[in-house]
């Protein structure tokens, strides 16, 4: 079995005016995720995370990097996806995001295009920005990112620079990050038993897990 100790504790590319975020950056807590939107562990994982991100709300940023696996034959296109909307608003990203994470099973080309219209980007620019893979290299920036800091499976979080590995419950996820955050939110320890109702699995990572330990 492999140790805690074999893996790099902490973030090395830090979070930048370059990465999508939500929250304040003078947030108490800085929850990065690296994430493939093909991932069923990162679909998971995405409605546990909005969970924690609403009931925390400024006393949290959530930043999401972009890490696909080469197993998903679409993940790499969806991040692209997403870079291109980003690209005509950052609001345009999250919503492209949020979309791409509740249509996993539908991420060709064409649906590709289809979220683009329901987000209402300017779709040509869209479909020119995909067909010239335009901000192919935003998303191998963010590959090479994760790959520093020795991310290997999805979904990957990291609390404040320091990775998470601790369990795979999104309860024991909130836990870790209000000793970060103050005494007025941990007064909220009800929000626990309203993420184990969500999810008894909650959001084991893929190949090997970000935070659980890899048997040999």
């Amino acid at each position: 079995m492999m140790t805690h100790t074999s893996h790099p504790a902490r973030l090395v590319v830090p979070v930048s005016e370059r990465d999508h975020a939500l929250g304040p950056p003078e947030a108490p807590v800085t929850l990065v995720e690296y994430g493939d939107f093909e991932c069923p562990f990162c679909g998971m994982a995405y409605p546990e995370i909005k969970l924690i991100r609403n009931r925390l709300g400024n006393q949290l940023r959530f930043v999401y990097r972009h890490f696909p696996r080469p197993e998903h034959a679409h993940a790499k296109h969806a991040a692209e996806a997403a870079e291109c909307a980003a690209a005509q608003g950052e609001d345009k990203f999250w919503a492209m995001h949020d979309l791409l994470f509740e249509h996993q099973q539908a991420l060709d080309d064409a649906h590709l295009r289809q979220y683009a219209g329901e987000i209402g980007v300017d779709l040509q620019r869209f479909t020119d920005d995909m067909a010239q893979h335009s901000y192919l290299e935003r998303v191998h920036q963010d590959l090479e990112g994760g790959a520093h800091s020795d991310v290997h499976g999805t979904p990957t979080f990291f609390v404040n620079g320091e990775r998470y590995e601790g369990g795979t419950r999104a309860s024991d996820m909130y836990r870790e990050i209000l000793k970060h955050v103050g005494a007025e939110a941990r007064l909220h320890r009800s929000f626990t038993d309203e993420v184990d109702e969500a999810s008894a699995e909650s959001f084991p990572a893929s190949d090997p897990p970000g935070w659980i330990p890899a048997h040999a």
